[in-house]
């Protein structure tokens, strides 16, 4: 019925079977093995993809909150700044003494005006010989010349804060770096620094122990030297206050922005100064001509003082100079 060929394949069959049989039964412990250990892995990456999700997440909206925050800090700052723009302009008299460093009071600033008031207008009576210049001398002494000293000194005193500034942010820098804390690093500048950067800071060390938070007392700095240095450094400190971040790296930051522009100020001046010099050789050049002509012919220069139509032309002409003049001061003056 079957032929020996048939029997052949079966076997061969047969054999194939047993053989697989009993290679499963001999690796089977193998196999489930790496099936329980496929599974073990499936839900172990599982359970971290959850929490990596969630982490992202996370720091998504940390990041968008923080981004937030410091949006809402610049729109503070900068509400403040505008109010302060408007009172730096023309600042009040307390203010300016305050920022000249006088520790005069009004009563003082209009005593010193009266009495410099009298003594020009002694001295433009002994020198004119007329009441109406010494009048003159009189408005010049108390009205002006108390006015120039302050900005005077405001100006002067402004520069050296500028010259000092950058130095005392990289204490700071250093400070923080070394572990110690901000209120420490600003106390050693109040030691340490030059003035006018050591009383400034030390009116800050004060304020601070009063009670009133960092930035709050830094904010008031811009106050007592309006220079956009100290402004830098009020929004600095209000930002990594508010917001958070590396205040090291953010002061670092502003020391070498401070440098820059100390060094592009440098660079403008030196590129200003011939301009400056040509300026003042021109405007110079009519009054000493005039004091010439006088020593050599002074009858033939008196009748611009004499005569009615020689007063007028001293008048235009001083009126023409002096426009002459501002014009070149707005010419070699850069703000920046």
């Amino acid at each position: 019925m079957f032929g020996p060929l048939t029997f052949v394949l079966a076997i061969a069959a047969l054999a194939m079977l047993s053989a697989g049989g009993l290679a499963y039964a001999l690796l089977y412990g193998r196999i489930e093995q790496d099936a329980q250990t496929e599974k073990r892995l499936s839900k172990v990456q599982a359970r971290s993809t959850v929490p990596a999700a969630a982490h992202t997440g996370r720091a998504i909206v940390d990041a968008t909150r923080r981004r937030k925050s410091i949006q809402d800090t610049l729109k503070e700052v900068e509400q403040k700044q505008k109010a302060k723009a408007k009172q730096s302009n023309s600042p009040p008299l307390g203010l300016r003494m305050e920022q000249a460093g006088l520790k005069w009071s009004k009563r003082t600033f209009f005593t010193v005006s009266a009495i410099s008031g009298l003594v020009f207008f002694v001295a433009g009576y002994f020198v004119g010989g007329s009441l109406l210049i010494a009048l003159a001398f009189l408005l010049v002494g108390a009205l002006g010349a108390p006015r120039w000293f302050i900005n005077f000194r405001r100006k002067r005193r402004i520069k050296k804060f500028l010259n000092e500034f950058a130095n005392a942010v990289d204490v700071i820098v250093r400070g923080i770096k070394a572990g110690l804390p901000v209120n420490d690093c600003i106390r050693i500048i109040a030691n340490e620094a030059s003035e006018p950067v050591k009383s400034e800071f030390r009116q800050i060390a004060e304020t601070q122990a009063l009670g009133i938070s960092l930035p709050d007392a830094i904010a008031k700095l811009p106050e007592r030297v309006p220079v956009p240095e100290a402004n830098f450094f009020a929004i600095v400190i209000t930002i990594q206050s508010k917001a958070g971040g590396n205040l090291s790296e953010a002061l670092s930051n502003l020391s070498r922005v401070l440098r820059d522009r100390r060094k592009m100020k440098g660079k403008i001046q030196a590129m200003s100064g011939e301009a400056k010099a040509s300026a003042m050789i021109i405007g110079a050049l009519p009054p000493l001509v005039m004091g010439l002509v006088f020593l050599t012919s002074p009858k033939y220069i008196s009748l611009l003082f004499t005569e009615p139509v020689g007063n007028i032309i001293l008048v235009v002409s001083g009126l023409w100079m002096l426009a002459g003049v501002f014009v070149m001061r707005k010419m070699i003056n850069f703000d920046f």
